[in-house]
């Protein structure tokens, strides 16, 4: 589904990614970790040709991302939903005309059938009767569910998270794994997440990479990285209370 073939990325002399390669399945919940400064969210705006690599391939299905331009890399981000860290709700709409936006922008549909599939939508992430209030009339794990509300309403293939949780007090954030996890299984779609919290990571991800020093130190299913001898890995778990017989992520 997104193929990273040795992709090096620098920023003058810094070199935030160093050659690395994986590969994201279709229908999986990809989850990608690791200390701040690592690469994580730079590896994330890869994927939709936000950030073009230094050396290497990114491909999403049979497409070379990162050498596409023009009417090419509209069509290709079309296929990408984006939940950003702060929601990035537009503060002078309403919640419902945040969701209906790119409905607006980006399709020719009427405005009944904008009203009936935002309300769909806005019932996924329960928030139904909540789409006349302003972002700064709900709350933060509220404005979260909103920006995937957004992010999802176009039907994309794939959706990339960017720190999903936080923010957000713990047991807000289970809320928005749950909600991740289930709109994973319901609509089919590809979710990457980038997140520092390995509670997180462990309960939604199918797999997880973790990024060290702008490489793969690991790659492993949940279970895996949980039981991990990688001192890299050993040294982020233990700073999150979590051991190799902690069951779902400590929850």
């Amino acid at each position: 589904m997104i193929r990273f073939e040795q992709v090096t990325k620098r920023f003058g002399s810094r070199r935030v990614l160093d050659d690395i390669s994986f590969e994201i399945r279709q229908g999986e919940v990809f989850v990608i970790v690791g200390p701040s400064g690592t690469g994580k969210s730079v590896t994330l705006k890869h994927m939709v040709r936000l950030l073009t690599p230094t050396s290497g391939r990114v491909w999403v299905g049979d497409t070379v991302a990162s050498e596409v331009s023009g009417g090419r890399l509209e069509r290709l981000r079309e296929r990408f939903g984006y939940l950003f860290q702060g929601g990035a709700l537009l503060a002078w709409m309403d919640v419902f005309e945040n969701v209906a936006l790119p409905l607006r922008e980006k399709t020719d549909l009427d405005e009944d059938a904008i009203r009936t599939k935002v309300q769909q939508t806005l019932a996924m992430v329960g928030l139904e009767t909540d789409g006349q209030k302003r972002p700064s009339e709900i709350s933060g794990g509220m404005q979260k569910r909103a920006g995937l509300a957004r992010a999802i309403v176009r039907d994309p293939e794939i959706v990339l998270y960017d720190e999903p949780t936080s923010g957000l007090d713990p047991v807000t954030a289970r809320m928005i794994d749950q909600l991740i996890a289930r709109l994973n299984r319901q609509i089919g779609i590809t979710s990457v997440v980038v997140t520092h919290d390995l509670h997180s990571a462990l309960s939604i991800g199918d797999r997880i990479a973790m990024l060290k020093d702008g490489r793969v130190a690991e790659l492993s299913s949940p279970a895996e990285f949980r039981r991990s001898r990688n001192p890299v890995v050993r040294e982020f778990l233990d700073a999150q209370y979590i051991t190799p017989e902690t069951q779902d992520g400590g929850f």
